[in-house]
């Protein structure tokens, strides 16, 4: 595997930016025209809320609600691009599409909308999928994600009305897409980001004896180079030069 897995490319924020801002255009063409676009939200259980299974990410009820999920949506997608570029339109169309049935399925009776089933899943998947690699760089990123974003684990749960929470809050949604992204975290496959190299000496098999470096040490372990007519033909090209311009230095 390459020293360097994770290779930048325009698309890293061009497709972050274009989704971004997709959903500010549909959002400021319903607040302009009056289009009531909201009305195409996931209705669990209904057939016309089929449709809200890929319109709801894009729908947003006011200007705070799609300000609280602009700069996540940014983040997330610009970090998944870059660190699972092979994966990152699998994970957002499939998660857009799954995340929102399962809201269909589990959802209380009304009206979900919102960008935030498919944040979830991409907190959820790049916060798994760190750990399951195994592999440094990505565990930092799960752990960067969890001490930045952490507190939205509490939104996957019904919220107690003691605590005046925000009712309209859709957790199943959240916890939707919390689910879908641990899912997709164990489904897709990355590759082996780090190995460990297995030198010619560390095989049990390995004779001293044999190997042409190795013949340049002496019994001591004193680097000994052979005279040119004793190198082996794979090695004339390598030791002459060194042996020509350690002479011409001690003149």
């Amino acid at each position: 595997m390459s020293n360097q897995p994770f290779t930048y490319s325009p698309s890293v924020w061009i497709v972050p930016l274009f989704l971004t801002l997709l959903i500010w255009f549909v959002f400021l063409t319903d607040h302009f025209f009056n289009f009531d676009l909201n009305r195409f939200g996931i209705s669990p259980r209904t057939y016309f809320g089929l449709v809200g299974i890929f319109c709801s990410p894009f729908l947003h009820s006011d200007l705070s609600h799609i300000a609280n999920n602009t700069f996540p949506v940014f983040i997330f997608t610009m970090a998944l691009v870059y660190f699972y570029r092979e994966l990152s339109l699998k994970v957002l169309l499939f998660g857009i599409l799954f995340s929102g049935f399962s809201t269909w399925i589990i959802g209380r009776s009304g009206n979900h909308i919102g960008a935030s089933g498919l944040i979830y899943v991409l907190f959820s998947f790049l916060f798994f999928k760190g750990f399951l690699t195994k592999y440094y760089r990505l565990m930092a990123l799960s752990f960067a994600i969890v001490l930045v974003y952490g507190g939205m684990i509490w939104y996957v749960f019904p919220q107690p009305a003691a605590l005046n929470a925000n009712q309209n809050i859709s957790w199943e949604g959240h916890l939707s897409g919390l689910l879908t992204g641990f899912i997709f975290a164990i489904y897709y496959k990355t590759p082996i980001y780090c190995t460990d190299k297995v030198y010619a000496w560390q095989h049990a098999d390995f004779d001293a004896q044999s190997d042409d470096f190795m013949q340049h040490f002496d019994s001591d372990g004193n680097f000994s180079p052979k005279p040119k007519d004793d190198l082996p033909s794979s090695e004339v090209v390598i030791f002459p030069e060194i042996i020509y311009h350690f002479k011409e230095k001690s003149d």
